[in-house]
């Protein structure tokens, strides 16, 4: 591939950036996905003139989901979170995917220049073929759909659509960026530069939280703390995270006894939401004997104070989902400047174009 091709579009030589970052709506946010993702995305963007692209992956979402209700509710329980979390649609560019039809055009084109060898080596489908192999006389590919299969190849025309040049990811993504950074690298050899080659951003410093029972954070385990809680108009958001703060898993140690912060799921949690000095301070009770039912409350009430203020706005947007339609929508326009352009110079670059001007 040529090296001078690489250079003129490669996002390690541009100074300015365009971020981009995808939301899958499959679930209920928890604190996790606050801490691990929504916090850090927003408050990165706050005091940048870096121009930043965040969208709802509903097309990545049915890949694994084949519940319509769960695809419809989730994309409002997210739009709703990261809105009233602080993410300004003046100041990026919100939309939901399926909202800008020219991206899986773009990801068709791109699937004809893709090598099927690239996508085999993906790593959620070597695992999904590495459990079939393992089972007799099942064939590898049972259960596999082309979504899965092909997902990283509208994950490229997710991120190629808009030319960004930074990603944030998870280290269990980066692959997914490398395949972009290779599809794109293949089209600007083959037809014309056209697509930005992006980098990968993974921030080694945001923690990964532990959840109820000891284990990562993850709704496939079902230890989360909803960050605004389950639709549940008996048992109020707030309540609902006391409650789950209350069933996180400890030792037997009793109160006065010290303990071991470094070793505490508790202390963990809390480290992500209190200061420096704060930290020290709970060090310090945790080695005095703080009771467990004390570092829970604690917890709660440091995780409250900052959770609180973004409830209101929340439900209100809950209660309003015109509001959040009319979001999406403008977000889409804004979008679809760009999608436009991108998608229109990528099809003459292939051969498809007017044959000839009309009058």
């Amino acid at each position: 591939m040529s090296t001078q091709t690489d250079a003129a579009v490669d996002s390690s030589k541009q100074e300015s950036k365009r971020i981009l970052t995808g939301i899958k709506p499959t679930g209920i946010p928890h604190l996790g996905n606050y801490v691990g993702a929504i916090r850090p995305a927003i408050q990165s963007i706050q005091d940048s003139n870096d121009e930043a692209f965040f969208f709802l992956a509903d097309y990545h979402g049915i890949i694994g989901c084949y519940d319509p209700a769960v695809i419809h509710e989730s994309t409002k329980i997210i739009a709703a979170t990261w809105i009233a979390c602080g993410l300004d649609p003046e100041r990026v560019t919100f939309y939901r995917q399926s909202d800008v039809p020219e991206i899986p055009e773009l990801a068709w084109i791109l699937n004809c220049s893709c090598a099927k060898g690239l996508m085999n080596r993906a790593h959620a489908y070597k695992a999904a073929v590495d459990i079939n192999t393992e089972k007799a006389d099942v064939d590898p590919d049972q259960g596999i759909n082309m979504g899965l299969f092909g997902y990283p190849v509208l994950m490229a025309a997710d991120i190629l659509m808009f030319n960004a040049t930074h990603v944030p990811v998870g280290r269990d993504q980066v692959q997914h960026i490398e395949m972009a950074r290779d599809i794109a690298g293949t089209f600007n050899h083959r037809y014309k530069p056209l697509f930005t080659l992006p980098s990968a951003v993974v921030d080694e410093d945001i923690p990964l939280l532990t959840g109820l029972d000891g284990r990562k954070m993850s709704k496939s385990y079902g230890n989360t703390i909803p960050l605004f809680g389950e639709p549940n108009p008996q048992v109020s958001p707030e309540k609902q995270m006391y409650k789950a703060i209350m069933k996180i898993v400890t030792n037997s140690q009793l109160p006065a006894e010290p303990k071991d912060p470094d070793d505490s799921a508790l202390f963990e949690i809390y480290k992500a939401f209190a200061t420096p000095a704060e930290i020290i301070d709970m060090r310090d009770q945790y080695a005095a004997g703080i009771g467990w039912g004390d570092a829970k409350q604690a917890l709660f009430d440091k995780i409250n104070s900052e959770i609180a203020p973004f409830r209101a706005r929340y439900e209100a947007l809950m209660a309003n989902p015109k509001e959040l339609e009319e979001i999406l929508q403008m977000g889409a326009e804004k979008a679809r400047r760009h999608s436009r352009k991108q998608l229109d110079k990528t099809r003459r670059a292939i051969g498809i174009r007017p044959l000839a001007k009309l009058k």
